[in-house]
């Protein structure tokens, strides 16, 4: 049975989402002063029903991981991931202020909450640093599925995103720039300090036994391992909690092959990149999409038990 959220919503600034006493998540939607972090919308604090902290905010090795956040590293020579730029094997990463673009929250299309249900449509623009709109993005999220029973909460994550820059965008990574296996780019999850070094696994087998399991799974295609759970113990606890990542069914028809990003070492962090190893282009006037379920949880999971959930709570 699912129990009943409680949002607050301060207006402008935050949403809220409780249950049982505890913050579930906060959704920030006025950015971070910082433009080098490329200031946009990030999901952060996320708790499990018990009340432990499952995501990182602004780490010292990368100020511009902010929870749970809609990224692109390398946009036509921008970057909406924030933070220091790579320029290729030559100049590796460097600090270019002006190539760091924001993402700016425009309104809500919508916004309904239900008993144990919220959801929000949210409009935002991807402005490049000198100030050009290049992309108008329809962003839904809806946080659901609160079950006591059986310690999990569920979090949709969709994008829309137009081109209305008027030329191509060109999507990449640092890996089609030249950097091997950094993959990095679209939604990103960034773990707390205490969750470095976690077991992850993914479907038939593949991952597990901590850094190995993030290894094994680092550039796998969506198409063969649909999702990722990445399981870490907590600090100050005696306990473990488990992320559930998961695609959508329709994005095998997106616009690009997505492949994962994953890391238990140095630093504990998932990402369904979107353009991992080859760039792809969106014509002026066009879109695409993409669509994903975080399941947030306490304990440490298993294989079984993640194929269980995701059967047992069809999209």
């Amino acid at each position: 049975m699912t129990q009943r959220i409680t949002v607050t919503h301060t207006h402008g600034t935050r949403i809220s989402v409780a249950a049982g006493g505890v913050e579930l998540m906060a959704y920030v939607y006025r950015p971070d002063p910082d433009a080098f972090e490329a200031r946009k919308p990030y999901a952060h604090p996320l708790r499990t029903l018990a009340g432990n902290p499952v995501s990182g905010y602004r780490p010292n090795d990368h100020r511009w991981h902010k929870g749970l956040q809609m990224t692109s590293s390398h946009l036509s020579g921008q970057n909406f991931w924030g933070g220091n730029s790579y320029l290729g094997p030559d100049q590796g990463y460097q600090r270019v202020e002006e190539r760091v673009g924001s993402m700016r929250h425009d309104g809500f299309e919508e916004f309904t909450v239900a008993d144990d249900r919220l959801r929000f449509v949210e409009t935002l623009t991807w402005v490049e640093n000198g100030g050009q709109e290049w992309a108008r993005e329809r962003r839904t999220i809806e946080l659901h599925s609160v079950e006591p029973e059986e310690g999990t909460w569920a979090l949709d994550w969709s994008i829309q995103l137009t081109n209305i820059r008027g030329e191509a965008l060109h999507f990449g990574s640092p890996t089609t720039a030249g950097r091997e296996m950094a993959g990095y780019t679209g939604l990103n999850w960034r773990g707390p300090r205490d969750f470095t070094g976690g077991d992850v696994i993914g479907p038939d087998g593949r991952g597990g036994d901590g850094e190995k399991g993030a290894s094994d799974l680092m550039g796998t295609p969506a198409a063969d391992a649909p999702w990722v759970a990445f399981i870490g113990e907590h600090d100050d606890v005696d306990g473990h909690s488990t992320l559930l990542f998961a695609h959508a069914p329709e994005n095998a028809e997106s616009i690009h092959a997505s492949h994962w990003f994953v890391r238990s070492e140095p630093i504990p962090s998932v990402a369904p990149s979107w353009a991992f190893f080859e760039e792809f282009e969106l014509p002026p006037g066009e879109s695409f999409g993409y669509r994903y379920r975080v399941v947030v949880a306490d304990g440490a999971w298993d294989r079984a038990r993640a194929e269980h959930h995701l059967k047992n709570h069809g999209w």
